[in-house]
């Protein structure tokens, strides 16, 4: 069983990576909408700052704003006013002058410098100080953080809290992002019951489709749920041509395998393409990718380990180019493993772990447990992915590993 699992002929992860990004196509609608209801959504044009940010020469600290070269020739300054944020002082600072400034507040013309008031001396309207500062001390520079015209989000940009508080301190009311992405997605199995049915022996309850509509809704994409689909060809043709209408995506769980009721890989050919099938991966090896007439199609195999690890290792960087994203790398780092794991060579292996630090500051990654494609809880306590390579066999402990963290979509 395990040389017929691993034999060779099996694609490469890394080719079916590839072919698929160099078939699919981002959405081309584009919607403009308030900044606050923009985030996870994708930018659809680059954002450019139309302000200096600072706007103005402010101070960093409450304290004394002045003239620097008046510290060579002088020891006490006179206090000529107040600067506050929102009400700054208005007048042109004259030599031998400072004024009392605040966090924030604008630095009055002629003034360069600000020293903290904890480093102050006040005599009435005699101000001295502890130490001379250097010149430019706490004094935040106009444009200094942001300059006008610079690039703020360039197009396929996730945008998250951090970018859209960024962009509301460049008073940016509103961003052109693209539309968001419709998948489809269904279960196949008559052996399947709906959480809240009552438990009947012999069947299961399906856990793959809300999974992954859970990891579809990390995506921000609008989902179409079928449901689950009985174990009839005619019955999931069916619903296959309405999900293949109703989105640019359809996502199935279960029925690409090689068993007597297993027919989706057979429609899928019948009414769009195969463009591949069984990939070299643990866990999840019958994956199916191929297209209908009006959209995508990934048939995630049925053991729900397996469903969820292809989604995410595959069909994941797929949608989030549909939606246009711009790709970055996953986070992968060198871990020694803890405790042997098992592992025969024919594909790469996704085994769920625990990434830490021991005390010595090593970076270390223990597993979670039994890993079969079946045991869904491995996936509890987990941060990481052990990713051992292709042609890797059992890992004794102590051996260094590939882990990769999980992303924002499964955290």
């Amino acid at each position: 069983m395990t040389a017929s699992c691993d034999r060779p002929g099996l694609m490469a992860i890394e080719d079916a990576k590839a072919n698929i990004l160099a078939l699919v196509q981002r959405v081309s609608e584009t919607e403009t909408i308030p900044l606050e209801q923009s985030l996870d959504r994708m930018l659809a044009q680059d954002v450019c700052s139309n302000i200096n940010v600072p706007g103005f020469n402010n101070s960093a600290m409450d304290g004394y704003a002045f003239r620097h070269q008046d510290l060579v020739e002088l020891e006490t300054l006179t206090l000529v006013g107040k600067s506050f944020a929102g009400r700054s002082y208005e007048k042109p600072l004259l030599p031998g002058e400072c004024v009392r400034i605040m966090t924030g507040a604008a630095m009055p013309d002629g003034a360069d410098t600000v020293m903290m008031q904890e480093n102050a001396i006040v005599d009435g309207d005699n101000i001295s100080f502890i130490k001379v500062p250097d010149i430019g001390n706490d004094v935040r520079l106009a444009g200094e953080s942001i300059k006008k015209d610079s690039l703020v989000g360039a197009t396929g940009k996730r945008l998250n809290a951090a970018d859209i508080g960024l962009l509301s301190t460049l008073g940016c009311a509103q961003v052109t992002v693209y539309r968001r992405l419709k998948v489809a997605i269904f279960s196949t199995g008559d052996e399947l019951m709906r959480a809240g049915d009552t438990y009947q022996t012999h069947k299961i309850y399906d856990g793959n489709r809300p999974s992954i509509i859970a990891l579809l809704t990390k995506l921000n994409c609008e989902v179409v749920d079928f449901g689950i689909v009985p174990d009839d060809k005619d019955t999931i043709r069916n619903i296959m041509q309405q999900a293949d209408q109703s989105a640019d995506c359809v996502i199935t769980s279960g029925g690409v395998s090689v068993g007597e009721a297993d027919f989706i890989k057979d429609i899928l050919a019948e009414i769009g393409k195969i463009d591949f099938w069984k990939i070299a991966i643990k866990p999840g090896k019958p994956l199916a990718f191929g297209r209908l007439p009006n959209s995508i199609f990934f048939g995630l195999p049925g053991n729900p380990v397996s469903a969820f690890v292809t989604f995410n290792q595959i069909a994941t960087d797929a949608l989030k180019t549909m939606s246009g994203e711009t790709l970055s790398l996953p986070h992968t780092f060198d871990a020694v493993a803890t405790e042997m794991l098992r592992k025969q060579p024919g594909r790469v292996d996704y085994q769920r772990g625990r990434c830490f630090v021991n005390e010595q500051g090593q970076l270390c990654v223990a597993s979670t447990g039994p890993q079969g494609s079946g045991i869904f809880s491995s996936f509890a306590n987990s941060n990481c992915y052990i990713v051992l390579e292709r042609e890797r066999g059992r890992v004794q402990a102590g051996e260094t590993v590939k882990v990769q963290l999980y992303d924002h979509t499964l955290t």
